[in-house]
């Protein structure tokens, strides 16, 4: 014992992160565990986990592999009423899970408002309220429609949409394209502006783009967004550097194709002004990777992941299309001047299907630029990527992190990992206005909330327990 007290203290910290910083203030030698109790379960849970322990194993080995295969490629643009399942004119697709027009979310309400008046349903906003509510319009999950979409994710029928297929197994994504940063309708912006801007998009982007894409033949995603990592993208809330990549296979042969110089040149500076461009290329590059690996038996890894701004929804391989859901947290941001968190819309959107294919948030070490939105540092950015590494199958195969010894970036969320070990997915995001017609104001992170994980655990074990 006095041998012991003699000797410099060491210590290892496990708890609060408090203790630690008290005992650095002291200049005393501690190591802090980064642990948490697991979310608290009902104990026949754990026992039916532990009982279908290598069923499950197996199963998630073979999604995982499913999702690592996958070949997404761009191979044509189409109007969404042509190719979407199920699309028709009366229906308009959201993000995120089921929502009924009465518990939208303001950005969302919005976006709808503008979709109507795009359509030709309405002349005027107060005219697109009472449409909206009348039920003549019919509202459904993006997701369930093989389709993705950023913030308010709406898609009516006339909207243009990249087709994304996946080479390896065959079915297909797809998503409206990007709009560009500001008063745009993903965000709940209406205005004639926000109008205008689409239906030059239908009438003259679409189709000068369309014929470029058609002279390519097709565009390899995953070789984009593998190129983009090494260069600061995470491909969620950056992608200058996947945007450009594009560009450069796009600027010759949209130019080749064109006829007018100046169709050509706004077409041109359309894309080379919007660095978002290429988010609407990486979320069906994800979906129709994830899509392939759906209704795998006993697999608990999550295939989709997404807010309608009222509620935060996923979606399990082994579950099929069964939704579990829980209210959507409002993100830490940076507010745009004149903003703050009190006029911040609760999480929205589809762009997580990032973060469930090993993007985005999952791929942060890469991008650490982006921890900056929250006053993060680089190291902060490496945790939370290291943080994700706990609660994932495998690791990405193609998409490497370079910060990390070109280290791939975790993929395939376990549901299970993600209870016992009590860490929930990180993402980071947009921040829309809470009221219609305002628009983006600021950007941030967060992480997941726990209810629809401990839903999805609950309805994950009932499922495999009756086979």
């Amino acid at each position: 014992m006095k041998d012991l007290i003699k000797k410099e203290i060491r210590v290892i910290n496990i708890g609060l992160q408090s203790f630690k910083e008290t005992l650095d203030a002291v200049n005393v030698p501690s190591v802090h565990v980064d642990w948490k109790p697991p979310v608290e379960v009902d104990e026949d849970i754990i026992k039916s986990i532990k009982r279908h322990e290598e069923r499950i194993k197996a199963a998630n080995l073979k999604t995982v592999k499913r999702i690592l295969n996958s070949k997404p490629h761009l191979i044509d643009l189409q109007r969404a009423i042509d190719v979407i399942p199920g699309m028709k004119k009366n229906l308009i697709l959201h993000a995120g899970p089921p929502v009924t027009w009465e518990r939208m979310c303001g950005p969302m309400k919005g976006a709808v408002v503008g979709a109507l008046i795009y359509e030709g349903f309405a002349k005027n906003p107060e005219e697109a309220h009472k449409v909206a509510a009348s039920g003549e319009i019919e509202y459904s999950p993006c997701h369930e429609h093989a389709t993705v979409g950023p913030m308010a994710g709406i898609v009516s029928a006339s909207m243009p949409v990249f087709v994304v297929k996946n080479e390896e197994y065959g079915n297909t994504a797809f998503c409206t394209i990007n709009e560009g940063l500001g008063k745009v309708l993903r965000y709940g912006a209406f205005s004639d502006e926000v109008i205008v801007k689409l239906k030059w998009m239908e009438d003259v982007f679409y189709q000068v783009l369309k014929k470029a894409v058609k002279s390519i033949g097709k565009i390899d995603l995953k070789s984009i967004m593998a190129q983009a990592l090494h260069m600061g993208d995470e491909v969620h809330n950056r992608n200058r550097a996947a945007t450009s990549l594009l560009y450069r296979i796009l600027a010759p042969n949209i130019v080749k194709t064109s006829d007018d110089t100046k169709i050509t040149a706004d077409v041109l500076n359309f894309i080379h002004n919007n660095d978002h461009f290429f988010l609407n290329l990486s979320m069906p590059a994800c979906k129709v990777s994830l899509d392939s690996a759906r209704n795998i038996d006993g697999s608990s890894v999550v295939v989709t992941m997404s807010r309608n701004g009222t509620e935060f929804g996923i979606q399990l391989s082994g579950t099929g299309d069964e939704w579990f859901t829980g209210p959507a947290p409002v993100p830490d941001a940076l507010f745009f001047p004149g903003f703050t968190k009190e006029d911040a819309n609760p999480d929205i959107g589809d762009s997580s299907i990032t973060e469930t294919n090993g993007l985005g948030g999952f791929a942060i070490a890469a991008s650490p630029a982006i921890v900056q939105f929250v006053g993060g540092k680089t190291k902060d950015a490496i945790n939370y990527t290291m943080q994700m590494y706990e609660i994932t199958t495998a690791e990405n195969d193609v998409f490497q992190i370079p910060y990390l010894n070109f280290r791939g970036t975790p993929t395939g969320i376990d549901v299970i990992k993600v209870i016992e070990k009590n860490i929930l997915p990180f993402i980071d995001t947009g921040v829309a206005h809470r009221e219609p017609g305002i628009g983006q104001v600021g950007a941030g992170v967060l992480n997941a909330p726990v209810e629809p994980f401990k839903k999805a655990l609950e309805g994950f074990v009932n499922k495999i327990s009756a086979v």
